[in-house]
């Protein structure tokens, strides 16, 4: 169990921290960045909670609150064999679970006929804000298994970053799309389609409409 008796230690003011395995690494150590980054994504699905999801959103994304903590803790453990102490790892049944949800929430969507602007109502706009910080995340934890090597639980460990954690959060950035689309259809908002500048453009859109009433006739 976790017992914060104090929060301020002094301890980072030579820009170093300590990983979960004791281990001294600078702030920006690439591991750091990754926990770091997904403690961020974590903080915005806090702030989505807030927005009256109904409640099937909710009890997804208190779980997924959870799960960013294991993938935290799990990011800032290097892997390797025999540690004294078995260390919080992320399950493959957990990315199974991203998917089923994935799944579920994108069944009653609309099919895609362009991009999506991030927007809609406050809760779809504040699940993109997630979304996008969910692929940080990854791309970070990208960056920790470029300079530290990768574990991917077939080989000896030689003190890399679990695949399985990086895989976590590419689900979650899917999920959280699908999520950010079921918000605004259950408010009943209508999505924001990217329009490509040469659409924008009004002599082109003069150009379409006509050719379309045209077809029309």
């Amino acid at each position: 169990m976790v017992n914060l008796t104090r929060i301020y230690t002094r301890t980072g003011d030579a820009g170093t921290t300590r990983l979960s395995n004791n281990e001294v690494a600078d702030k920006t150590d690439p591991r750091v960045e990754a926990y770091g980054s997904t403690d961020e994504t974590n903080s915005a699905i806090g702030l989505a909670l807030t927005l009256d999801p109904d409640e099937k959103l909710r009890d997804a994304l208190v779980i997924v609150q959870n799960e960013l903590f294991d993938v935290g803790a799990d990011l800032s453990n290097p892997v390797i064999a025999d540690p004294q102490w078995e260390p919080l790892r992320v399950v493959q049944s957990s990315i199974d679970r991203l998917e089923r949800w994935c799944d579920e929430f994108g069944e009653p969507l609309p099919s895609l006929r362009s991009f999506i602007l991030p927007g809609g109502s406050p809760l779809a706009a504040q699940l993109h804000v997630a979304r996008s910080l969910a692929r940080r995340a990854e791309r970070r934890a990208w960056e920790a298994v470029k300079v530290f090597g990768a574990e991917d639980g077939e080989t000896e460990p030689h003190g890399g970053v679990s695949l399985l954690a990086v895989k976590y959060l590419n689900r979650l950035s899917d999920l959280l799309f699908n999520m950010a689309r079921y918000a605004n259809l259950i408010a009943a908002h209508d999505e924001v389609l990217w329009l490509p500048g040469g659409e924008r453009n009004a002599e082109h859109a003069e150009q379409v409409a006509a050719q379309k009433a045209s077809q029309a006739q």
